[in-house]
């Protein structure tokens, strides 16, 4: 490869910086989008080879390309492109900056890796992993070279060569046949060796293999020929790890000789459940590294990364399945590369990078990348934009949602056409739009609109700028409306770690992040640590800000919220009369956070039974609302709701009925006839209408109900669930008995679908029921 410097005209080879049995990596330049890749080429072979030889070596990388390329994981090595050009093929990878596992145990001397690190990558690469499977691909060649461990902490699996899709069996046994050794002695599970049936069991054998050695120096069958190796994998008991290591915690030991079992049926039964049981190990003493890391693994001056529980003041512990959520790596720059010292080394194990920050991402499938016009506009046309920005934003402020979402909406387009997709100005108004349709209660438009821009950010700005994660969490607060908390509480871990890891834990931004993170926890039904998370971001909140900060005074409101969750209803009251008072004294008695507070103290005399005080309090609200925000003002339109349903539960039906009504015809003309609003409105007519007797009538709008919800929120959403439970109730009213049980089955069905797939994207225990 020394003569081919330039691959399809546009990837210009720098350096060689690791070679291996099938080919070469090179660092190098994309003339194209003027980043730093690694490029992977087929090594030229002589005609001493047999065709059939070069045949198969050709469809496996082919095979790499297209197996890698399909993976969308932080854990996994990203390809941007592969191909062929003048009879070499190529495999074009992001730069990773870190060292693979081999080279972190050969920095400390061969010693074993600090436990709390030899943790954290069990669970990262445990979390790809379950992803990889879930897809139907198994690795077959997980072993310490071909798992890099970044800058920052993230861990990624790398080199999918002798991957193979699990359903394509035929075409794995052709490459196979050939007599090419597929695996490495250390690390190739006994069904390997035996030629026995190999699946997603096969790769936990391997990463036993590996948490193994990283944990005690040595691979547990540490023998210098092979066929002992060999034989060791299939016939004998590994050794206890704490034999070697005495300080590493029992729970660890039992997951690695699970791990470790020679018949694949007694192994965990997939890496989820691997990651769920090393997230329930207690947190590992300090004391525990043998030897301290090695100099210069981590990049100078930022702090070591460390677990959930560590970093903050004694909250409550992140599950295993979120901690691989980081902001992903940093392409390398144009300092020189070494090559790597080991040149049977993995090809793509061994590149290492200094750091010029800034990888540029692959825009999102169908998203068309937009250049910017070869001239700028004139000053007046930009000024003119900026203009109706201004407008947008103001409109925005009025809660005019709708007229500044079709203002954003054009200059996205404009913008787009003058600056180009990318631009700055372009993502904000982009942003704002996001923005505006979540306000209209239409999150799946505001999902795309928000993860457009979060892309174009990380493009322009970097993975870690605070506009791109103000996008990302925005991306999380979406998921959340659209009933999606479990990959919301992904992307709020994964924001929260960069704003750590940029400015600190006590950072306004950090605050804000832990404070949306705990609200959504209380989503998920893990309402203990939601309250313990809220007092935290309070206290925390308070000794920054101050205790009557607007911010401080919002994360105690959470807390008044998750009290009420867990049912401490004379606490939550207590909270949110206290919020109340503090918000009338310093931002005024009419401030819209003021009456929000009261509008929640109102919430709690209802399920505390003292309806008439609730009341009481949400007519003298609606009048407060009226003045200060308008008769239609959807805050006026919710305190009108409140005191609809304390007028049910003191058993005033009719009027009840006749405000639901009211409210629900004004929330259609506002907010549209599908907002979760208007829908929330429609449902309490139909509750009136059973309350009164007249159940045909309760069973049309129940059914409308659920229809718009499954129309917008999904099947499976937990609201649109509970309108069919509330279908299926108003049938058996009606004597209907045959179809309310198939109706309860249906919702039983989708809500086990639901928990199942929760349990697949969290790699962790079950969420309680979430709450509406």
């Amino acid at each position: 490869m020394a003569d081919t410097r330039l691959i399809q005209g546009r990837y210009q080879l720098l350096d060689l910086i690791g070679r291996g049995g099938m080919g070469e990596v090179w660092r190098a330049r994309d003339d194209a989008l003027g980043r730093h890749v690694a490029v992977k080429c087929l090594k030229p072979m002589g005609r001493q080879h047999e065709q059939s030889y070069l045949r198969v070596l050709r469809e496996r990388f082919r095979r790499e390309a297209r197996v890698a390329a399909s993976l969308q994981h932080r854990g996994i090595t990203v390809v941007h492109d592969f191909g062929e050009s003048e009879g070499v093929l190529y495999l074009v990878m992001e730069l990773l900056d870190g060292r693979n596992l081999s080279q972190l145990l050969e920095d400390n001397k061969q010693h074993p890796l600090p436990v709390p690190e030899v943790i954290e990558i069990a669970e990262q690469v445990g979390a790809a992993l379950a992803y990889t499977h879930r897809q139907g691909i198994v690795h077959r060649d997980l072993k310490p070279a071909n798992i890099v461990r970044l800058g920052d902490g993230t861990v990624k699996i790398c080199d999918f060569g002798i991957a193979r899709l699990g359903h394509d069996i035929g075409f794995s046994a052709r490459l196979t046949g050939t007599g090419i050794a597929m695996g490495t002695p250390h690390y190739m599970s006994p069904e390997q060796i035996g030629a026995g049936n190999v699946d997603h069991r096969s790769d936990l054998y391997s990463l036993g293999c590996v948490l193994y050695e990283i944990a005690t120096g040595a691979p547990p069958f540490d023998m210098d020929d092979a066929w002992a190796v060999l034989v060791g994998h299939r016939d004998t008991p590994p050794r206890p790890p704490r034999e070697l290591r005495p300080e590493l915690p029992e729970g660890f030991e039992r997951v690695v000789l699970d791990l470790l079992a020679k018949d694949p049926g007694d192994r965990p039964e997939d890496a989820a459940d691997l990651v769920r049981r090393v997230a329930e190990l207690p947190p590992p003493r300090a004391h525990s590294a043998l030897r301290p890391p090695a100099a210069g693994t981590l990049p100078e001056g930022r702090p070591r990364p460390v677990r959930a529980y560590v970093r903050l003041p004694e909250p409550p512990r992140l599950p295993g399945w979120a901690r691989d959520m980081t902001t992903g790596s940093k392409a390398a720059g144009a300092a020189p590369l070494q090559p790597s010292p080991d040149p049977a080394a993995a090809l793509t194990g061994a590149w290492t990078g200094p750091g010029e920050e800034g990888r540029a991402t692959p825009a999102p499938t169908g998203t068309p990348r937009v250049a910017a016009a070869e001239r700028p506009p004139p000053p007046d046309v930009l000024a003119e934009l900026a203009g109706r920005h201004s407008e947008g934003l103001r409109l925005a402020r009025l809660d005019r949602w709708a007229e500044a979402g079709e203002v954003q909406r054009a200059l996205v387009a404009e913008r787009e056409r003058l600056l180009g997709s990318d631009h700055p100005d372009t993502l904000a108004s982009r942003y704002e739009v996001g923005f505006a349709l979540s306000r209209l209660g239409r999150p799946g438009d505001a999902l795309r609109e928000f993860t457009l821009t979060a892309a174009g950010r990380e493009r322009t700005l970097g993975p870690e700028h605070p506009e791109t994660l103000a996008a990302r969490q925005e991306t999380a607060y979406v998921l959340g409306q659209l009933g999606r908390h479990v990959e919301a509480h992904q992307v709020y871990v994964a924001v929260l770690a960069s704003r750590e890891r940029a400015m600190g834990t006590d950072h306004p931004d950090t605050l804000r992040c832990r404070h949306n993170l705990a609200f959504n926890l209380s989503r998920l039904g893990r309402l203990e640590e939601s309250y313990g998370m809220a007092c935290e971001v309070a206290a925390a909140r308070g000794r920054v800000l101050g205790p009557e900060h607007p911010d401080t005074l919002v994360t105690r409101y959470e807390v008044g919220y998750a009290l009420g969750q867990l049912g401490r209803w004379t606490e939550a009251l207590r909270t949110y009369q206290d919020v109340a008072a503090v918000r009338a004294r310093v931002l005024g008695p009419d401030d819209p956070d003021t009456l929000a507070a009261r509008y929640e103290a109102g919430i709690c005399l209802g399920r505390l039974g003292r309806s008439t005080e609730a009341l009481e309090l949400y007519r003298e609200l609606v009048e407060d609302r009226t003045r200060a925000q308008g008769p239609a003002h959807p805050d006026t339109l919710r305190a009108r709701h409140g005191l609809g349903v304390n007028l049910g539960r003191l058993g005033r039906w009719e009027e009840a009925l006749a405000e639901a009504r009211d409210v629900c015809a004004i929330r259609a003309r506002v907010l549209g006839a599908d907002h979760p609003d208007t829908l929330v409105s429609r449902r309490e007519v139909a509750v009136g209408l059973g309350w009164l007797g007249r159940w045909s009538d309760a069973l049309a709008v129940y059914r409308d109900v659920a229809q718009a919800r499954q129309r917008v929120l999904g099947a499976d959403h937990p609201d649109a669930l509970a309108s069919r439970h509330d279908e299926a109730h108003c049938l058996e009213q009606l004597g209907r008995s045959a179809e309310a049980v198939e109706l309860y089955r249906q919702v039983a069905a989708l809500r086990r679908t639901r928990a199942t797939r929760g349990r697949q994207l969290r790699g962790s225990e079950p969420p309680g029921r979430p709450v509406s």
